[in-house]
């Protein structure tokens, strides 16, 4: 069994309001794609590693890979118009077969763990599809947006909920097939696990961290910089 991990990283990241997509900014002095590499280089099991960039990104990436020594293991492929077609793309370009396993992802996630990966490729083995996720710690409610704001329209027990991370992991052909499905309908899921609960397969979940964030604003990059050092103690 092959472990193929798809890093989709052709977005614009306008919430950072900066002159360069977030992938690219740097985090303690390496770009933040590097470190979300580096993770995932780190897990013997991971085969291969494939980067979804924009057209005009896709020399630079492949330069930073080969920069920072990752050679063959990593493969830089174009992106699409979004998330999903990234992925996509991704998926068409893999040497995979059926009971291979496929994790996607978030370029800018890019403090994700070994043991958190290695967890989530035992759950696709166990599941065939797995999510890290966290539990919901705020009360969430349910709204109806107006034009003059939102209004409560129920309360969702938190039980009921959890805050979805990635990576995301599904077997490889499992996941085409929900793709293939996804496109002939001319649906856009959120996630991937959106993907693959639409085609009505079921999908588990593997405790997240908080660490593991996403970097899109400008203070996230502050928390991830303070992550950083304290693992470095």
């Amino acid at each position: 069994m092959q472990v193929f991990v798809i890093l989709p990283a052709a977005g614009l990241g306008t919430r950072m309001a900066g002159p360069q997509p977030k992938q690219f900014l740097a985090l303690d002095g390496i770009p933040i794609l590097i470190h979300s590499l580096r993770a995932f280089a780190a897990v013997e099991r991971v085969t291969a590693i494939y980067v979804a960039a924009r057209k005009p990104e896709m020399e630079r990436v492949q330069a930073q890979a080969e920069e920072y020594g990752f050679g063959q293991r990593v493969h830089v492929v174009e992106g699409g118009n979004n998330r999903q077609e990234s992925v996509a793309h991704a998926l068409a370009a893999l040497p995979a077969e059926p009971d291979d396993v496929v994790l996607v992802h978030d370029a800018v996630r890019p403090l994700i763990d070994a043991a958190t990966i290695e967890r989530t490729i035992d759950a696709v083995e166990q599941f065939g599809a797995a999510i890290v996720g966290m539990p919901a710690v705020d009360t969430i409610k349910q709204v109806e947006r107006t034009a003059h704001g939102a209004l409560v329209t129920a309360t969702i027990p938190r039980e009921f909920v959890v805050l979805a991370q990635t990576p995301q992991g599904f077997r490889y052909g499992l996941l085409q097939r929900a793709f293939a499905e996804a496109t002939e309908d001319g649906f856009i899921g959120t996630d991937e696990a959106s993907v693959v609960e639409r085609a009505g397969l079921p999908v588990a979940v593997v405790p997240g961290s908080q660490v593991n964030l996403k970097i899109t604003q400008p203070g996230d990059l502050e928390l991830a910089e303070f992550y950083l050092r304290r693992h470095a103690r």
